[in-house]
């Protein structure tokens, strides 16, 4: 403010008196920033440099990510070097299809937290031959806005999975014995 605003004292009085051409001057530099590096040109041009200071914001938004959001990779109570790094390694793992998936879902206007609760609506149901006595996971078809998640993340569900005879936890319990009406 010091180029364009100055004080001037009468009395008791005190003014600001505003320089119009030196303000509409610094207006044109409202938004921009400059950024110093001591790498030599030919290593690193103007563009080069900008992008990579942009990438910095990317790395301190995984990080807070990391440490705070549905990734949560603190607290780590492993005591072995080895679980550590597993541990790490399936977090970075887990942020890279978190990134993924925010970059393929930008233009639907939706975070991945939300996304990922949207696609807990898909579900299957047992499909159990008679004549071979041979199962499958019938996959119903998603819902849409489902459907576009999954289109806009290139994935492709298959009709029918494999049982491999797994018990499947369903949100509340049924009963084993139904009452027949």
């Amino acid at each position: 403010m010091g180029g364009w605003l100055s004080t001037e004292t009468v009395g008791r009085i005190i003014r600001l008196l505003i320089n119009d051409e030196s303000l509409a001057d610094m207006s044109r530099l409202d938004g921009c920033y400059v950024i110093r590096t001591d790498l030599p040109c030919h290593l690193a041009d103007a563009r080069a440099v900008h992008d990579r200071y942009k990438d910095l914001a990317e790395v301190e938004w995984a990080f807070r990510t990391f440490k705070t959001a549905h990734l949560e990779m603190r607290p780590i109570y492993v005591r072995k070097e080895e679980n550590t790094r597993a541990h790490v390694l399936v977090v970075m793992l887990a942020y890279l299809i978190e990134r993924e998936l925010r970059n393929a879902w930008a233009h639907l206007d939706i975070k991945v937290e939300e996304g990922l609760k949207r696609l807990t609506t898909l579900t299957s149901m047992k499909v159990i031959q008679k004549k071979t006595g041979g199962e499958a996971h019938r996959i119903a078809t998603p819902r849409e806005m489902s459907s576009q998640l999954l289109k806009a993340a290139d994935v492709r569900l298959p009709e029918a999975l494999p049982s491999l005879g797994a018990k499947v936890v369903t949100r509340r319990q049924l009963p084993t014995r139904r009452i027949s009406l």
